[in-house]
C-alpha cells in the first residue's frame, strides 16, 4: 500500500500563485509515476499533470502547460504542484496520485491522497 498526503491547498486571488506538495511513503517501489488531478463542482475528475518516478520530463493537460509545474524531490518521496497565474476556474479539490503507470486517465491511478481544496478568488 501507498500512503499520499497532500498540503499546500488554501485562498488564493486571481492571479496569484500556490504551491502544493504531496509526500508518498508505504510501499513507493510499487509506483513509477505521480501526479495530480482535480475535480471542481460538479465536475468529472480531469487530469492536471504527472511526472514518472524516474525524474523524466512531466506531462500536462494541454490547457495547463505553461501555468502549472510539476516536479519532485525523490530524496522526500515528495511531488510538487507550481501553480501560478490561477483564475476562479482553477478553484477544485485537487488530488495526489500514484502509479504503475503514467497515465491521464483516473481509471489507471492505484492511489490516490485525501485532496485539498484550492480556491481562487476574483
Amino acid at each position: 500500500q501507498v500512503q499520499l498526503v497532500e498540503s499546500g491547498g488554501g485562498l488564493v486571488q486571481a492571479g496569484g500563485s500556490l504551491r502544493l506538495s504531496c509526500a508518498a511513503s508505504g510501499s513507493i517501489f510499487s509506483i513509477n509515476a505521480m501526479g495530480w488531478f482535480r475535480q471542481a463542482p460538479g465536475k468529472e475528475r480531469e487530469f492536471v499533470g504527472s511526472i514518472p518516478s524516474s525524474g523524466g520530463v512531466a506531462a500536462y493537460a494541454g490547457s495547463l502547460k505553461g501555468r502549472f509545474t510539476i516536479s519532485r524531490d525523490n530524496a522526500k518521496n515528495t511531488v510538487y504542484l507550481q501553480m501560478t497565474d490561477l483564475g476562479p476556474e482553477d478553484t477544485a479539490v485537487y488530488y495526489c496520485s500514484a502509479g504503475r503507470t503514467l497515465s491521464d486517465s483516473p481509471s489507471r491511478v492505484d492511489y490516490w491522497g485525501q485532496g485539498t481544496q484550492v480556491t481562487v478568488s476574483s
